[in-house]
């Protein structure tokens, strides 16, 4: 069975959304710990790191669909079968993108126990992740046929 093509405009489209968050959330970690905790920078940080992931795995959601046999239950299995299919390296895949995914669970579904420092100590020491990512899925871009894919 022949694979669909990979919409090259949906991922450039969420890579982009990727970015913008991330120009975003590294405003919001030149605050002091002090300053990041007044007014509403902790709710604006909130979303711009969820948007940021859900943007990511859905890039990666996007990509497994064009292989067939590829259908992941959720997005910690998104992130697993991105490093078995070497898309991203494997270690990247099972520590950050994994770890990124149950975060991303942690926003949607248990918000009143994300705290405030913990989302500072992610908007100063995780936002390159993010980038990492989007490197890797440019090299998969630049060569899809290294991976069974093509680009329409």
């Amino acid at each position: 069975m022949e694979s669909l093509p990979i919409n090259k405009d949906t991922i450039f489209t969420k890579l982009g959304e990727i970015q913008k968050d991330m120009v975003k959330l590294k405003t919001m970690g030149n605050l002091t710990l002090e300053e990041f905790k007044t007014g509403e920078n902790f709710a604006i940080a909130e979303h711009y790191l969820r948007r940021g992931l859900e943007a990511l795995f859905e890039t990666g959601s996007h990509i497994l669909s064009r292989l067939p046999g590829k259908r992941p239950s959720g997005y910690k299995d998104i992130a697993r079968l991105l490093g078995e299919l070497k898309i991203v390296p494997s270690d990247f895949a099972e520590e950050p993108l994994v770890r990124m995914a149950g975060y991303w669970n942690r926003l949607i579904h248990f918000y009143s126990e994300v705290t405030m420092d913990e989302m500072y100590d992610i908007i100063k020491n995780r936002l390159n992740d993010f980038n990492i990512f989007s490197e890797h899925i440019k090299t998969l871009l630049s060569s899809p046929q290294k991976f069974g894919l093509s680009i329409e």
